[in-house]
């Protein structure tokens, strides 16, 4: 394994100087995440190889240095004791070999003897442009610096496209061997999980098969970010399925969800409940990683990110982009995956704001319930000015609405979603940053992401029901605005 000093990354980009030069023009942004996570400069995507490791949470995410635009992308890395305060590590995956020369594309992570090896999908182009997906690791060391093995574990299978990527590393004590999933599309263009096995963990890789799903055989032509957790004594199957529009999701056609199940890797197969349900009934949230909770097998975290592929957004302008969501408790409750905030949260919250003001401050969080006898009545809410919140008590549907913010963006996706609710509307906690809202309902019974980009003017709410509770929190910086990469 060589290790390569920044200077010899940056040789054929551009200088760490002109970058900090970037850095003074991005932070001048309005709009700007207090709490969340986003880039330094340029670009952020996916959240890659998120892991608890040496009481500490590492969390790595796809990063463009240089604009607003998918470019040339690189892994960069953050930490965090709790999972609320971060701090920025910088890049350590660098798209600087013959195998990953136009890109360290996703992937996952796993620690092992006191290192953490961080699993990626390099992007080789031949001269001729030719497409070439190689599974790659890199060695995160103890000391911070990251070591690249001279050679991948394996390159592309012959029987599947050029999409073939994001290895989702696991392993499997009753088999007591490795598996590496990775989302692929067969050559008549279908989206297809295919697995590899090894008894060592950076050698000895061989393909084992496609992933049996049955009744999934044409869904999307391409499986982005394949994930196995095991949440209690259930399997989930997490993967984001691209090009086709499922009902209530507008125009959109890349989605991230799931399948609960059964796992079986002696023979391939996912055993499921036959439903594929969404991760999130919002507008904005794509290629979620999970994080297994070492202290409760019962729930994982996730966190994904805040945006879509193909999609813009009003910071383009600003040239940078993208954040992720705030991680969140992941559990199973009957037959479906809840996602709450997390407990930590609470440890944002700088001073309560009085209601009768009716202004938010910029980075807020809102605890909202619904007094007892009135969760079946109609109730409605504004936020930001035009981001509104309906609740319809006929047909026990809760809708969210972005049509009416002065920044509209992505229109042709479509301005509002809705989720039918079974029990009535009870409760919700609504956190707010500088561009975005998370809303979570009836205690994580569905989850509502959006982008939002409010204009100076726009920062009230109003609610239509007196029988509504509002609490409302100041919330801290939790992630620095500081240069490092």
């Amino acid at each position: 394994m060589r290790e390569w000093t920044k200077e010899e990354r940056y040789r054929e980009l551009k200088s760490p100087d002109e970058l900090k030069d970037l850095f003074e023009e991005t932070k001048k942004s309005i709009y700007r995440q207090h709490y969340h996570i986003q880039p330094v400069t340029g670009l952020l995507n996916d959240p890659n190889g998120f892991i608890w490791h040496d009481n500490v949470w590492h969390l790595f995410f796809q990063w463009f240095p240089f604009g607003a635009v998918h470019g040339l992308k690189h892994w960069y890395h953050v930490t965090s004791p709790d999972l609320i305060n971060w701090k920025k590590e910088g890049a350590c995956v660098y798209p600087d070999t013959e195998f990953d020369n136009k890109g360290a594309y996703s992937g996952s992570a796993l620690p092992k003897d006191g290192d953490i090896y961080m699993y990626y999908t390099g992007n080789h182009r031949d001269e001729d442009w030719t497409r070439i997906p190689y599974t790659c690791v890199s060695r995160l060391n103890k000391d911070g610096s990251a070591e690249k093995f001279d050679k991948p574990l394996f390159g592309p299978s012959p029987d599947y496209t050029d999409n073939q990527r994001d290895p989702k590393i696991v392993y499997d004590e009753k088999t007591s061997k490795y598996y590496i999933f990775l989302g692929a599309e067969t050559k008549d263009n279908h989206g297809r999980v295919i697995v590899y096995e090894s008894e060592e963990q950076n050698c000895g890789w061989r393909f084992k098969g496609e992933l049996k799903v049955e009744g999934y055989e044409d869904f999307g032509n391409m499986w982005e970010c394949p994930s196995i957790e095991r949440i209690g004594d259930k399997d989930v199957l997490i993967f984001c399925p691209q090009h086709l529009k499922i009902k209530g999701r507008g125009n959109t056609v890349h989605h991230n969800g799931y399948l609960i199940g059964e796992m079986d890797y002696e023979t391939l197969t996912f055993w499921h409940d036959g439903e594929f349900h969404v991760l999130d009934f919002g507008f904005d949230s794509y290629a979620a990683e999970c994080a297994a909770n070492i202290q409760d097998k019962n729930r994982a975290i996730l966190v994904a990110w805040m945006g879509l592929p193909d999609a813009s957004y009003p910071t383009d302008e600003d040239n940078w982009s993208g954040c992720l969501t705030l991680p969140r408790e992941l559990t199973i409750r009957g037959r479906r995956l809840v996602q709450k905030p997390l407990p930590e949260l609470k440890l944002l919250r700088e001073e309560e704001v009085d209601v009768s003001e009716g202004v938010l401050p910029i980075a807020c969080e809102l605890d909202i319930k619904i007094a007892e006898g009135f969760e079946k009545e109609d109730w409605n809410m504004s936020l930001l000015g035009g981001l509104s919140i309906n609740y319809d008590s006929i047909n026990g549907e809760i809708t969210i609405d972005r049509s009416g913010m002065k920044k509209r963006f992505n229109i042709e996706l479509g301005e509002s979603r809705s989720r039918i609710l079974e029990n009535g509307l009870k409760s919700l906690r609504v956190f707010i940053d500088a561009s975005s809202a998370e809303i979570f309902v009836n205690d994580g019974e569905a989850v509502f992401t959006t982008r939002v980009f409010p204009t100076e003017d726009e920062h009230g709410f109003k609610c239509s029901s007196d029988s509504t509770k509002i609490r409302i929190w100041k919330l801290k910086r939790s992630y620095p605005e500081e240069f490092v990469i």
